[in-house]
């Protein structure tokens, strides 16, 4: 990627890092990508702005790993201290597939359940997907391979396909 002052629709505050391996790709409707302070995006990492012109905002000491991909969609807002482990895909948005008579590439998309909304200190575990309209809330935690449908409170620990609660964090494990 080119230096990113040439490019308007992203910021990355100082002390980021965006690997040059790393794939952000413009957007066509004015999507803005902003990495905030200290944050990483790890080689192989993509945030391609497509799917609706919401804007991707990734906060303080966020860790992209590889392989995850972001799309902007109906927007991503992550706080501060969010970890992506490998493979995490964010999907703030969903082809429309109603009809019979059009070929899904060519029905657009369904209308915004408001984006995905990280609060501060999350961790998503490898090749995790989560959807238009979850909300994870502060401190909470996602189990590997999860699929996200729902809102997730604060300091939860959820897991599975889709992810349901699976205890609060600081309770011991008991399986």
């Amino acid at each position: 990627m080119s230096h990113p002052d040439d490019h308007p629709f992203l910021r990355v505050a100082e002390g980021a890092v965006v690997h040059p391996l790393a794939l952000i790709e413009p957007s066509e409707r004015g999507t803005l990508i902003e990495i905030g302070p200290h944050s990483r995006i790890y080689a192989f990492a993509v945030i391609k702005a497509i799917g609706g012109s919401g804007d991707v905002i990734i906060g303080e000491h966020c860790h992209i790993n590889s392989h995850c991909v972001l799309y902007s969609g109906n927007g991503i807002k992550m706080g501060n201290a969010v970890l992506l482990a490998p493979g995490v895909m964010l999907v703030p948005s969903n082809h429309s597939f109603a009809r019979l008579d059009v070929p899904v590439l060519h029905q657009g998309f369904m209308p915004s359940r408001g984006g995905i909304v990280i609060e501060d200190d999350v961790w998503i575990g490898a090749n995790s997907v989560v959807l238009d309209g979850v909300t994870i809330g502060r401190g909470a935690i996602i189990g590997a391979g999860s699929v996200v449908n729902k809102p997730v409170p604060a300091n939860e620990i959820w897991a599975g396909t889709p992810a349901v609660f699976v205890r609060h964090r600081g309770e011991p494990q008991t399986d």
